[in-house]
């Protein structure tokens, strides 16, 4: 069951998650932004090469393999939030998911990306 989970997660999450990213810094501009964070993506990504753009949006699915990882880790009790006084009881359609939300998410980013 965490396996089906943890793939749908990855290709909804980070594969759909890149692709927005990078057609919504394609076809927008810093001028029309009204964020903040926004305006620096678009201002950075409007001044690099086609290669440095690629490289931008592979450290930004890093940055959310990184994340989803710190929140399994977190919900599995490997990790603690502040005071370290929150317990979980994580389920996958009623099935425990037995504390291995991060080693099954990690084991799938290692056999999908690594060389």
């Amino acid at each position: 069951m965490n396996e089906k989970f943890i793939k749908e997660l990855y290709k909804d999450i980070i594969t759909e998650g890149i692709d927005h990213y990078r057609d919504s810094l394609e076809n927008n501009n810093s001028k029309d932004a009204i964020v903040r964070c926004w305006i620096s993506a678009l201002e950075l990504y409007e001044q690099l090469s086609s290669e440095q753009r690629g490289k931008m949006l592979d450290f930004a699915e890093i940055v959310m393999i990184d994340t989803i990882s710190c929140v399994f880790g977190i919900l599995d009790g490997i990790s603690t939030l502040g005071d370290g006084k929150w317990e979980f009881d994580v389920k996958i359609n009623g099935v425990d998911t037995e504390d291995e939300l991060q080693d099954t998410f990690l084991e799938y980013v290692e056999d999908s990306l690594y060389i």
